[in-house]
């Protein structure tokens, strides 16, 4: 199953994801998809570069599913980092993003 590597910003502590580009991104659709164990570590390694540089913290690989355009993690607690707070569904991500 296909994965992500996300971490939190520091400076805002928005929920990111390494994008395309290796970038961070704040939008899971916008995330790199990692199909082998090996590319997934290899972005994890690069990523705590961006934690020595005190850009991120919490690097956090975890599993996606794929329908069509539209990436969803898995597991209930990722589903939550990519969408927002639950308590106020009118604040976070699924605010501006629906």
């Amino acid at each position: 199953m296909p994965q992500v590597v996300s971490a939190n910003r520091l400076d805002d502590g928005i929920v990111v994801f390494v994008g395309r580009d290796r970038a961070w991104v704040e939008l899971l659709d916008a995330a790199r998809l990692f199909d082998t164990k090996a590319d997934m570590e290899a972005a994890v390694a690069v990523a705590q570069k961006d934690v020595a540089a005190n850009r991120v913290v919490d690097i956090f690989p975890f599993e996606v599913k794929i329908s069509g355009d539209t990436v969803t993690a898995v597991a209930l607690r990722d589903i939550i980092r990519t969408s927002g707070p639950t308590v106020h569904r009118d604040h976070g991500k699924q605010a501006v993003h629906g």
